[in-house]
Order: C-alpha cells, then structure tokens, then sequence
C-alpha cells in the first residue's frame, strides 16, 4: 500500500490543482483504473444490486425518491440507499469501520471531499476512470477534490461552501440594511435586540460543536485573517500573528456574544432550528438550508447573502461537497459506475438544485435562468465557491481535525487566549508530522 507522509498535507488547491492535471491526461484511459495506489488494475465489472451510503437525508424523501427513477429505469440493478448519521465525523466512522471489516454491505459511498486521501491511501475505494467522468463544466477545484496522488478516486456530485442566511423580517423591522462587513454585522444584532420580544435572540450563528463542524467554522476564521495551516510545500506554518488573529476574532466574538454560547453544541440542524424558530439572527450555513426556509418560513422572512468581511478582509469560506466513491469489496462496479455517471449528470444536479438545493458541481447551472429564477441566491454561492479554501488534505485527516478541535474549543468556552489555542495546536500538528 503506498500512503501520503503525514508531512505531505495539500493546503487549499494549488497541490490538488497540479494533481488533477495528471489525472486528466493519465488516469484511467482505458476505462479502468487502479486499486487504491497498489498499482493493481480494477475491472469495472459486475452488473446487479448496489447500495448508495450516504449522510442522513434531511430533503424529505427526495433522494430516495430520485433513486426509486433510477430503479425504474434499471429493475435489474436496483439500487438501495442507506442513511447514517447526520454528523459528518459518525458517517466517517462507519464507512472506515465497513471498509476494516471487508464487509461488502456498502458499494458507492458520499465520502466528504476531505476524506478522499484518507480512503484512497488506505485503499478503502478504487480509483475511477477519469476520462469517463470529467467534461468542461465541472468546476475545476471542484474536480480536483477527488485527486489523491496524481488519479482520480471520488466524482463529486454536490459541492459546497457557506452562505449567510439573515432573518430578512427582523432587519427590516429594526431598520437595518443587510450587513457586509462584522462591524454592521454586530450593529445590527444590537439593533435587532433592542427591539421588543428579541432582546436575548441570537447574533452570527455557525456550527461550533467539537465535530468537524468546528474544524470548519474555525478554518474560515483563520483562513480570513490571512494565516493558514500548511504552506503549499506541506511545511506547518500555524503559528502566525494572521493566525492568532483569526482565532481571537473568534474568541471575542463569543465573548461579546454575538456568536451565541449556544452554538458551542450546534450542528448543522441545531442552528437552523434557531434560525427557524426566531432564535437567531444571522446564520453561517450550508445552502441546503435554503429549501428547509422556504418550507418553514417563507421568502418574506428570511434571505441570503454573502459572508461579511472580517477585520477588512474579505470572508474565506470553507469549501465543503461531497463526492462519489467505489468501494474496493463492491461487487458489482460496472453497476457501480454506472450509477455514479447517471447520479453526476446534469439531469441529477439539476434535480438536486431544485430539490435539495444542493450546490451543483456544473458551473453552467449558476448562470441558468430557470434556477435563477427559483434560486436567485446563486451567484452568491457561487462567488462563495470561487473564493473557499479546503481544509488541509491528509491521510491523517482524522488526527488532524481532532488537533484543531482540541487546541481551539476549550480556548473558546472559557474566553481563553488565541495564543495558547494556536501554540496548543502547533504542538499537536508537530507530533502528527
């Protein structure tokens, strides 16, 4: 098995652009690839039941609804969803416990961008045949989100990156114009609490219980103030006054309560339940919510609107998404690959923009008038997208986000010093090198 030293992160894009670049002109030409880095040839062969293993479905049935179509078309190769967890850091969990135990229970699985290097370098999926799979319209740091050592292991079917839900009634009820910079942002929760019946709501929400949620939202901060974890070269470069500054914004701002206290137990549907229940003002979210605000609120209540400015500069999102992969102990991988073709098309991420308002991975579907007009937030996301950086890409990711989440939530409970936070972390990123 040839893994990725420890030392070898690839922070943002620049590495994975370069490696994505091989992929195109070298993996998989002949429509196979190869097993996980062993260098052994896969035959997409095998035709028959699949299962699809992904997070919970919170869109209401929709998934299983699009693959009952795919069922329809296809009765001899049906395919049955299996749901875990809604926590990122419990679906890692079960899909490496699945991949230790050579079960076979579990065929294509949504593997979360970052995981990628892990499952490839442990051999846990199989490389894809990029040639098949790639066209000119995915997004290209999108694309490479699937590269791990110079092929392709994992199509991505949804990206992501945050968006700034706001609470669009209550701005207009306090006379406030929607924030683009922090400084508005914290004028405006002042604003909004000085109104009858709101004066305990909530400020700038995000997810900051110890998940990988945190890993995230503490990502942005840092990413913002201009500090990083890892050079493009894969040498640690944490402890910078950039990336104490970072997390000190993030520390005071719980202080000041504008970030709630309450967002230290918050995932994903913690915090949209505030939002929706008149509990929050502004929302660091996913733009899957935007479905579940329509439903539950209405246009006239909420709306979105691009992450403000931290500091005077300029709001780095965290590139989220999701991608496709075969498990090495599938047995049906033509099946397998068929389904992901047919899962990536652009019939697939229209349907998952209009019925999950999952992020599509086609750049032409940002500029289509008919989800323009159902969706008018996307040029929005999409400048999200533009600008995000990924998490640091490691075999040993799940060390790497339990460092980051160790060394920095304890710091923010207690109001604590970003320099401790950032010293604590360096250390604990040293011991993984």
């Amino acid at each position: 098995m040839v893994t990725l030293p420890r030392r070898r992160f690839m922070q943002g894009s620049a590495l994975a652009a370069a490696l994505a670049a091989a992929a195109a002109c070298s993996s998989g030409s002949d429509g196979s690839g190869s097993s996980g880095g062993s260098g052994g040839e896969v035959a997409f062969e095998g035709t028959g039941p699949i299962t699809w293993v992904q997070g919970k479905d919170n869109s209401g049935g929709m998934v299983q609804k699009r693959i009952d179509e795919w069922n329809e078309l296809y009765p001899d190769e049906k395919v049955t969803l299996i749901e875990l967890s809604a926590e990122a850091d419990q679906q890692r969990q079960s899909m490496v416990q699945n991949a230790q135990t050579n079960s076979e229970a579990y065929d294509v699985i949504s593997v979360d961008n970052v995981w990628v290097s892990e499952f490839a370098a442990n051999q846990w999926i199989v490389e894809l045949p990029a040639d098949e799979l790639k066209n000119d319209d995915i997004i290209q740091p999108v694309w490479d989100t699937g590269v791990y050592m110079d092929r392709f292991y994992a199509m991505p079917f949804a990206t992501d990156a945050p968006v700034m839900f706001y609470r669009k009634d209550l701005l207009e009820e306090a006379g406030v114009e929607v924030p683009t910079t922090w400084e508005e942002v914290t004028a405006a929760v002042d604003a909004v609490r000085a109104l009858p019946g709101h004066e305990n709501i909530g400020g700038f929400g995000g997810q900051w219980a110890k998940y990988e949620g945190l890993t995230c939202n503490i990502s942005e901060f840092i990413h913002t103030a201009g500090g990083a974890f890892y050079d493009d070269e894969g040498n640690l470069v944490i402890n910078t006054p950039e990336t104490v500054a970072g997390v000190k914004a993030a520390i005071d701002a719980f202080s000041g309560d504008y970030i709630p206290t309450k967002a230290l137990e918050w995932m994903e549907e913690d915090g949209r339940n505030a939002f929706e229940s008149d509990s929050l003002l502004f929302y660091r979210q996913w733009p899957y919510q935007y479905a579940n605000n329509l439903e539950n609120l209405g246009t006239d209540k909420f709306d979105v609107a691009a992450l403000p400015t931290i500091g005077g500069n300029a709001f780095v999102p965290t590139l989220g998404g999701h991608n496709c992969a075969i498990t090495t102990n599938c047995q049906n991988k033509a099946t397998a690959l068929k389904f992901i073709k047919w899962f990536t098309s652009e019939d697939s991420e229209r349907y998952a923009l209009d019925t999950q308002t999952l992020a599509p991975i086609l750049g032409s579907l940002y500029e289509d008038e008919e989800m323009l007009e159902k969706f008018p937030y996307l040029p929005i996301l999409k400048d999200s997208l533009d600008a995000a950086k990924g998490r640091p890409q490691a075999v040993a990711y799940g060390d790497v986000t339990a460092a980051i989440q160790d060394a920095v939530y304890p710091e923010l409970q207690k109001g604590g010093s970003a320099e401790d936070a950032v010293a604590a972390l360096e250390s604990r990123l040293k011991d993984l090198a």
